[in-house]
């Protein structure tokens, strides 16, 4: 799933008092390492597998699509997975 945009996604998380969460409980919620979800906030990581996608969204109790969006797969990716005979 691709992260809509960083800046959503701080509007959730971090420490101040406003937000929703910060970035360690939500690594927590999530089973990931908090350096993960820091990539996210900071933009350094775009993209996460769906169940994150879903975790993230639930802990932060807004719809997946709020956040993350289903990523597409380029007319190049699928051709560099066939195996060339």
């Amino acid at each position: 799933m691709r992260l809509v945009s960083k800046e959503r996604l701080q509007s959730f998380v971090g420490p101040e008092s406003h937000k929703k969460m910060s970035q360690r409980r939500l690594a927590r919620y999530a089973d990931k390492h908090p350096s993960f979800i820091n990539h996210l906030t900071s933009g350094r990581r775009t993209s996460c597998e769906p169940r994150t996608a879903e975790l993230i969204a639930e802990a932060l109790d807004v719809p997946l699509a709020v956040l993350f969006m289903p990523e597409t797969a380029s007319s190049g990716s699928a051709i560099s997975k066939e195996k060339v005979a």
